[in-house]
């Protein structure tokens, strides 16, 4: 199967709230967030946009970070949703399908030439 490639204004549009979908279900790492959001079909995000939105969410306090030492390696930081992250999502995620249905709605509607 071939990746799809969104456009990157698109991508830059909706990344983080994607991952803070993501690190939603639980405490996760960046790779694990990584390839959650490649499942869900947006395509392969690279660690140089992961995790500077990771340090941008840290830093706005709608998630936490903790380092976890590894099994058989190095160790890993996790990230968790505070309680901000979750007011955040909700808020977000509605004005998302908001603005997502109101761009459906204009492109779906007839061209009327000038």
């Amino acid at each position: 199967m071939v990746e799809e490639r969104w456009p990157g204004e698109w991508m830059r549009g909706v990344l983080s709230l994607c991952v803070l979908r993501v690190v939603a279900d639980g405490p996760t790492y960046g790779y694990a967030i990584a390839g959650r959001l490649a499942d869900a079909g947006l395509g392969s995000v690279k660690g140089g946009t992961l995790y500077p939105i990771l340090a941008r969410l840290e830093a706005d306090g709608l998630v936490t970070s903790s380092w976890e030492a590894g099994d058989a390696g190095p160790g890993r930081k996790f990230f968790t949703l505070t309680g901000a992250g979750t007011s955040a999502l909700g808020e977000r995620t509605e004005q998302w399908h908001a603005f997502t249905q109101r761009a459906a709605a204009l492109l779906s509607s007839p061209h009327v030439p000038a």
